[in-house]
């Protein structure tokens, strides 16, 4: 019979290291085939950990934040956009308004789209900017936006296809917060000073071609297809094809299907815990591979179906086959503490797929519960009764919680409050520079080269643990 580890199973033998400080350490890394980030942590498509403001944090950190499928199709596809939206070095077909609107049709999509300013076009001839300064003192809302907006002949323009840098001493040189960008009279694009400093503030987030921050959005085998062609279009960066069970004929058909489909899009599948599975779904087209059956604090699948792989175990049998084929392999679940993520990567997972880890954050979806004193959030697993029944009743009403299947796999918790994600980021991040120093590499490749495992006693973890009493307590 084989043996299966998890984390508390076992310590990493520490090495010589040639870092003279652990910041020195590179944490770069790979999501999927085609997707890389500049830390390994990535944020779970759960109901509780993210939407658009945790995937926000986690890219601009250098991660990746998947949005979560149990909403209809338009609302995750307008988080996505959320994402897209928030930075960019180029607003591609920025948004306009045509010249013939009055002053109050102006106003009111400023505020329905949260901006400050409109371009006006004819077609797509650009004629003016409106901002907020031009209707500040207005009283007269029905006039035509073309006569208080400023012309065409007042504003500053470039070409479309500009270098960011000549962009930037042109913002500088006239004091203007907006270029709008033509070609052949044809407004094209907007660069903005508010983008540009952003680019800066986060000079190591995760970004497309296009300088906006990447996203990845989660789908299941219902509407496989359908979905992930709307996420697409809306700016998903690679999609997670995300079943409790994925080492099924169902599954490996939805990947083959989805590859016919979207070819260059990049796919992860999960979640797997074998060898077999690894094989299987990787000659099927999967991108990345995502690992864990039940290791979750929320997870009930091994208790409900006796069925599971221990997550350091399932990490390396995956790997075992996925390194052939150089596709990533991403750890889900089971990690309680940040050395656990130097344990998953060092076992060979590029990344580490979490919800534990960023729930009950600001960012994490929810409202901060207040009890005996101290701030929790809820955290709920993806098969549970809570999450199944709101989902469920978002969708069709309130009919059908007498209609919900009670047998799942999942509960849900509260988790202790945590503040800001950023602080959860970093933590984890210095973590790992200390992992990849003890290993005695300079990066995440390096350390799984040099990772030697000690299988260790129960009596050994609990040497582990910190001791005494804590002064808050």
């Amino acid at each position: 019979m084989k043996l299966g580890l998890t984390f508390n199973d076992v310590l990493l033998v520490p090495k010589r290291s040639p870092l003279r400080s652990r910041t020195e350490a590179d944490t770069k890394t790979r999501f999927t085939k085609n997707i890389f980030l500049n830390i390994p942590l990535v944020s779970s498509n759960m109901a509780t950990v993210t939407e658009h403001r945790m995937a926000i944090s986690m890219a601009r950190e250098g991660g990746l934040g998947v949005i979560h499928q149990f909403n209809t199709v338009e609302e995750q596809v307008e988080e996505v956009k959320k994402v897209k939206k928030s930075t960019s070095h180029v607003i591609e077909n920025p948004l306009s308004v045509q010249s013939t609107i009055t002053v109050g049709e102006a106003v009111r999509i400023m505020k329905a789209e949260g901006v400050t300013s409109l371009l006006v076009v004819e077609g797509k001839e650009l004629q003016g900017i409106f901002t907020s300064r031009d209707y500040l003192f207005e009283e007269n809302l029905d006039k035509n936006i073309a006569q208080v907006m400023t012309p065409k002949e007042r504003l500053i323009t470039a070409s479309y296809g500009i270098e960011l840098q000549q962009a930037k001493e042109i913002l500088h040189q006239h004091r203007i917060e907006k270029l709008p960008l033509l070609e052949n009279g044809m407004l094209r694009a907007l660069i903005t000073t508010k983008d540009l400093r952003k680019l800066e503030q986060w000079p190591h987030a995760s970004r497309d071609e296009r300088g906006r921050l990447q996203v990845g959005a989660a789908v299941g085998v219902k509407d496989t297809i359908e979905r992930s062609k709307a996420l697409i279009e809306a700016g998903a960066d690679v999609i997670i094809l995300d079943i409790a069970h994925c080492h099924s004929e169902l599954a490996i058909q939805k990947i083959k299907e989805f590859k016919q489909h979207f070819p260059q899009v990049d796919l992860m599948a999960g979640n797997i815990a074998t060898a077999e599975a690894a094989k299987d779904l990787i000659e099927a087209g999967a991108d990345g591979l995502k690992v864990g059956i039940g290791p979750s604090a929320v997870c009930t699948t091994r208790i409900i179906s006796g069925s599971g792989v221990p997550q350091l175990t399932a990490i390396m049998d995956v790997v075992s086959v996925a390194k052939w084929y150089d596709v990533p392999v991403s750890a889900d679940g089971g990690m309680q503490y940040p050395g656990d993520v130097n344990k998953a990567i060092a076992a060979g997972a590029s990344t580490i797929y979490s919800g534990s880890f960023f729930a009950g954050t600001d960012e994490a979806p929810g409202y901060i519960i207040t009890k005996d004193g101290k701030r929790y959030k809820r955290y709920m697993g993806s098969a549970s009764y809570d999450s199944n029944h709101e989902r469920k009743e978002n969708a069709e009403g309130k009919k059908v919680k007498e209609k919900l299947d009670v047998y799942v796999e999942g509960v849900a918790i509260i988790v202790d409050y945590k503040g800001s994600v950023r602080e959860v980021i970093t933590g984890l991040v210095k973590g790992l520079q200390s992992g990849i120093s003890y290993c005695g590499a300079f990066d995440i490749k390096g350390m799984q080269e040099n990772a030697e495992f000690m299988q260790i006693t129960t009596n050994a973890w609990e040497e582990s643990k910190s001791r005494g009493t804590k002064l808050s307590e």
